[in-house]
Protein backbone atom coordinates (compact mmCIF):
# COMPACT_ATOMS: atom_id res chain seq x y z
CA UNK A 1 0.00 0.00 0.00
CA UNK A 2 0.99 3.44 -0.79
CA UNK A 3 1.64 5.97 1.78
CA UNK A 4 -0.46 9.68 2.10
CA UNK A 5 2.60 10.88 1.42
CA UNK A 6 3.70 8.86 -2.10
CA UNK A 7 -0.44 9.71 -3.05
CA UNK A 8 0.27 13.52 -2.40
CA UNK A 9 3.69 13.24 -4.64
CA UNK A 10 1.98 11.49 -7.36
CA UNK A 11 -1.05 13.82 -7.41
CA UNK A 12 1.62 16.89 -7.24
CA UNK A 13 3.36 15.58 -10.33
CA UNK A 14 0.21 14.62 -12.27
CA UNK A 15 -1.01 18.33 -11.59
CA UNK A 16 2.09 19.91 -12.55
CA UNK A 17 2.34 18.28 -15.87
CA UNK A 18 -1.49 19.17 -16.44
CA UNK A 19 -1.11 22.79 -15.50
CA UNK A 20 2.42 24.11 -15.93
CA UNK A 21 2.16 23.98 -20.13
CA UNK A 22 -1.21 26.08 -19.46
CA UNK A 23 0.49 28.78 -17.35
CA UNK A 24 3.71 28.86 -19.50
CA UNK A 25 2.36 29.22 -22.65
CA UNK A 26 -0.36 32.16 -21.85
CA UNK A 27 2.73 34.78 -21.28
CA UNK A 28 3.72 36.77 -24.22
CA UNK A 29 7.15 35.81 -25.28
CA UNK A 30 9.13 39.44 -25.61
CA UNK A 31 12.24 39.82 -27.30
CA UNK A 32 15.38 40.27 -24.94
CA UNK A 33 17.76 43.01 -26.30
CA UNK A 34 21.08 41.79 -25.47
CA UNK A 35 22.32 44.53 -23.21
CA UNK A 36 26.29 44.90 -23.23
CA UNK A 37 28.09 47.23 -21.75
CA UNK A 38 30.88 49.05 -23.33
CA UNK A 39 33.91 50.15 -21.86
CA UNK A 40 36.01 53.21 -22.72
CA UNK A 41 39.93 53.02 -22.86
CA UNK A 42 39.80 55.66 -19.53
CA UNK A 43 37.08 53.65 -18.05
CA UNK A 44 39.30 50.50 -18.18
CA UNK A 45 41.81 51.82 -16.88
CA UNK A 46 40.64 53.67 -14.20
CA UNK A 47 38.92 50.09 -13.00
CA UNK A 48 42.64 48.63 -13.50
CA UNK A 49 44.55 51.01 -11.22
CA UNK A 50 42.03 50.70 -8.65
CA UNK A 51 43.13 47.34 -7.88
CA UNK A 52 46.58 47.75 -8.75
CA UNK A 53 47.39 50.93 -6.61
CA UNK A 54 45.95 49.87 -3.55
CA UNK A 55 47.76 46.14 -4.06
CA UNK A 56 50.96 48.03 -3.84
CA UNK A 57 50.37 50.28 -1.28
CA UNK A 58 49.41 47.37 0.67
CA UNK A 59 52.55 45.90 -0.27
CA UNK A 60 54.65 48.79 0.42
CA UNK A 61 52.31 49.75 3.62
CA UNK A 62 51.70 46.19 5.48
CA UNK A 63 48.74 47.04 6.99
CA UNK A 64 48.30 44.30 8.79
CA UNK A 65 51.77 44.80 10.72
CA UNK A 66 51.63 48.41 10.68
CA UNK A 67 49.25 50.84 11.03
CA UNK A 68 45.98 50.25 8.91
CA UNK A 69 44.42 53.60 9.24
CA UNK A 70 47.52 55.13 7.33
CA UNK A 71 46.68 52.22 4.62
CA UNK A 72 43.20 53.70 3.97
CA UNK A 73 44.52 57.13 4.14
CA UNK A 74 46.94 56.49 1.31
CA UNK A 75 46.18 53.18 -0.31
CA UNK A 76 42.22 53.14 -0.56
CA UNK A 77 41.67 56.99 -0.04
CA UNK A 78 42.66 58.07 -3.40
CA UNK A 79 41.07 55.72 -5.14
CA UNK A 80 37.57 56.34 -3.80
CA UNK A 81 38.19 60.09 -3.94
CA UNK A 82 39.17 59.73 -7.97
CA UNK A 83 36.06 57.21 -7.95
CA UNK A 84 33.76 60.28 -6.69
CA UNK A 85 35.12 62.53 -8.68
CA UNK A 86 34.78 61.08 -11.64
CA UNK A 87 30.93 60.39 -10.83
CA UNK A 88 30.79 64.49 -10.38
CA UNK A 89 32.17 64.91 -13.59
CA UNK A 90 30.08 62.65 -15.43
CA UNK A 91 26.92 64.05 -13.75
CA UNK A 92 27.88 67.48 -14.63
CA UNK A 93 29.03 66.48 -18.46
CA UNK A 94 25.15 64.56 -18.78
CA UNK A 95 23.34 67.91 -17.69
Amino acid sequence: MFGFQEMLFVAAIILAILFIPKIISKRPVRMQMERTIHLSGVLRFGIAISFIYPALAGIYLQPWLKDPIQFLYIGVGPVVLGWLLFWVAVGFKRK
